[in-house]
């Protein structure tokens, strides 16, 4: 199975565990992209639909693309409020298209899955011109003692392939996609927020999030239980729960003339 098809089948897990995103930056790419209530958003990769909500409360249109069957079920259910919400089930690489129709393009935590021959192209092509195209991303920081080094421990005896920075980090100023971006003759007057916050995890509520990374479900069963037992048993040790700092980076970048 492609890694980014894995999360179809945890997907009220998905819903329940993963983090969503700062008010904030909803508020600043509405006012990067200039958007008004009769321009239309495409969203690439809605996922459960965390991103999707941020954007319909401020009654923006929106059309959200995901491949996976049960995570659009979830993200249209908790979107039945919202008239102006329109779900297609496909990847992006697949979707024929709306050529320069969107004002803005949204892609949070799933920009990195789309193929890098179409990730500039293609939403280029879709975009109004000087349409927005906006990334975005939640990255975990490093744990703060004791849990650093219980964690390394735990990764290095059960999961070393796990060890390291996280896969979110792609979205980290110093990570691959801002030079992505750069490279990109797509797409100028690029602009960049960093959002700070913070959540208190639970050993449950932890090893729930971790069961919906695509790298934990790809590990065989009984060596991705093991890892998430130990894992617990370590937030347990340490009196139940822990804050886990995040950082959610957000990208702007208006299309260009080359197309």
């Amino acid at each position: 199975m492609e890694q980014r098809f894995t999360f179809d089948g945890v997907a009220n897990l998905y819903d329940d565990a993963r983090p969503t995103y700062p008010d904030a930056l909803f508020d600043d790419v509405i006012a990067f992209a200039g958007l008004e209530d009769q321009d239309q958003i495409l969203e690439i990769g809605c996922g459960t639909g965390q991103a999707t909500q941020g954007f319909a409360r401020r009654g923006l249109s929106i059309l959200a693309l995901d491949p996976g069957e049960e995570l659009i079920a979830v993200a249209r259910k908790g979107l039945e409020e919202f008239p102006n919400v329109r779900f297609v089930q496909t990847t992006f690489e697949a979707f024929p298209g709306e050529a320069a129709n969107f004002k803005l393009i949204a892609a949070a935590q799933s920009f990195h899955w789309v193929s890098p021959d179409l990730r500039f192209a293609k939403t280029a092509a879709q975009l109004t011109p000087a349409g927005t195209l906006a990334v975005f991303g939640n990255v975990p920081m490093p744990s703060e003692p004791p849990f650093a080094e219980e964690f390394a421990d735990i990764y290095a005896r059960h999961a070393p392939q796990l060890s390291g920075p996280p896969a979110e980090a792609w979205y980290l100023p110093g990570g691959p996609f801002v030079e992505f971006l750069r490279q990109s003759e797509h797409f100028e007057a690029q602009a960049q927020r960093c959002y700070r916050w913070s959540r208190t995890h639970t050993e449950q509520s932890y090893t729930d999030l971790l069961r919906t990374l695509s790298s934990y479900r790809l590990l065989p069963t009984e060596e991705r239980e093991t890892l998430l037992s130990a894992i617990a048993d370590a937030i347990t040790a340490q009196g139940g729960e822990f804050e886990l700092r995040y950082e959610t980076h957000l990208y702007l970048a208006r299309r260009s003339g080359a197309i």
